[in-house]
């Protein structure tokens, strides 16, 4: 049986959402997939008009910090970003670059039909503080798990928009920014 998870929407926090590849699987292993989708998630966010506070994709999960949508909570924006990138880069492991169809099995020889496990999970961050631990959290991510050894080559995630070191491969939405609105709203 399946423990609901509680989630708490609707008070202005940002939250910080992490969900992993089916199985853990690096299904976002490459360049092409890390950079479709953070082209998706950049739509997503456009149509939807959330703040990217902060984000880091690794290849079998993703950290971000976002606040909530003026219309819709962090699930059913999670639940969009999901099925675009999935339908996505699915569609680009069935077919080789020549238009032939390709067999990428997963394990027990079955065709992989499934991107993304099904939940998240998902924390208020309502403090300065828990801010920039999240963010240091999920931008140690990449040198933790030995992919590179400093946060600043790793090319998909927003450190170096915190570090002062130029722009990311998407724009991001400033921390000051957000509490400020929160504060005055």
């Amino acid at each position: 049986m399946r423990i609901p998870l509680k989630r708490h929407y609707g008070q202005g926090d940002l939250h910080f959402i992490t969900f992993s590849c089916y199985r853990r699987r690096p299904l976002l292993g490459t360049v092409r997939a890390r950079d479709r989708f953070l082209k998706i998630l950049d739509e997503v966010r456009s149509r939807h008009r959330f703040r990217l506070v902060g984000y880091v994709v690794m290849p079998e999960h993703v950290h971000l910090l976002l606040s909530e949508a003026p219309r819709k909570n962090p699930s059913k924006i999670l639940q969009v970003l999901k099925q675009k990138v999935a339908k996505a880069l699915l569609r680009k492991r069935r077919r080789g670059t020549d238009g032939q169809l390709s067999l990428p099995f997963g394990e027990g020889g079955e065709e992989e039909k499934h991107f993304w496990q099904r939940r998240f999970y998902d924390f208020n961050v309502w403090s300065e503080k828990k801010v920039n631990e999240k963010l240091e959290y999920m931008h140690a991510n990449p040198v933790q798990r030995k992919l590179v050894r400093h946060p600043k080559d790793w090319p998909w995630s927003s450190w170096a928009y915190y570090a002062g070191r130029g722009e990311t491969k998407i724009s991001m939405d400033s921390v000051r920014e957000d509490r400020l609105k929160k504060k005055g709203e």
